[in-house]
């Protein structure tokens, strides 16, 4: 019997990321999800994206963040809302600056049902002393659409606290909180989703002098923060020298094939 419907979801808004990273997320989806899927790209600009993206716009922002920008990077707690892009069943959020690499039925497999999301990595050197701490990373999630409106519920009812670093440092800590009050935060196998800059770019002082390499059994490459995936093909020089990279020009044949 073939497997139901899913939802792929991603968020794309402003001028930093144009249409082509949301088409070859799509591609790689299409290349590497082999059941009937729905791709949403919910976005304030449409134009550009591939024929069979369903472009949704953004809703009204939450009640009291009608002063700030919309989008922001809160509209990641409005996604749990019911009737968001008119999704339901199982979702698989994810970034746009992301490259698929292998399978994601697994995905899709992994406890039906429950709540799934990265655990947030942390630089190598701030884990000497101390246990990762127990926070989500955005960047890929997977949750029942239609079935926790709960999480937006309790970002409304504590978005003050929600909004505020010196309680929760990111959005992701909130999403983690939040859901941990009613469900099990399920973290995904370690090697299914990885970051460039913790699995790829060799550590500091190597990283000047040696190309990042690719992971073998990766299945979503995770480029948050930065370099971004154009940044890491070029090769990238942030604030910091720990920071930088070497041109990685396997990035880009990952990126437009997967």
């Amino acid at each position: 019997m073939e497997p139901s419907r899913v939802n792929v979801l991603c968020l794309k808004w402003g001028t930093r990321y144009p249409a082509a990273f949301v088409n070859r997320l799509y591609r790689g989806v299409r290349r590497h999800l082999h059941r009937p899927f729905r791709f949403v790209c919910v976005t304030d600009d449409p134009t550009g994206l591939d024929d069979g993206i369903d472009a949704e716009p953004f809703p009204p922002p939450p009640p009291g963040l009608e002063t700030k920008p919309w989008p922001n990077i809160f509209v990641k707690l409005q996604v749990f809302k019911d009737g968001f892009a008119d999704l339901k069943g199982p979702t698989l959020f994810l970034d746009i600056d992301q490259i698929v690499t292998g399978d994601l039925d697994c995905f899709f497999d992994y406890k039906p049902g429950a709540f799934c999301i990265i655990r947030n990595w942390i630089e190598l050197r701030k884990r000497i002393f101390r246990r990762a701490p127990s926070v989500g990373n955005s960047s890929c999630f997977r949750f029942e659409a239609g079935q926790m409106d709960w999480v937006y519920e309790k970002f409304l009812a504590e978005k003050a606290q929600a909004m505020d670093r010196r309680f929760f440092r990111t959005e992701q800590a909130f999403m983690t909180h939040a859901v941990a009050s009613r469900q099990t935060v399920n973290w995904w196998p370690e090697g299914w989703v990885r970051s460039f800059k913790r699995a790829c770019v060799p550590p500091w002082p190597l990283n000047h002098v040696l190309a990042p390499r690719f992971a073998p059994g990766t299945r979503i490459l995770c480029f948050h923060g930065n370099p971004d995936p154009d940044q890491a093909i070029a090769g990238f020089k942030g604030r910091h020298l720990n920071t930088w990279t070497r041109p990685a020009r396997w990035v880009a044949e990952l990126w437009e094939n997967g």
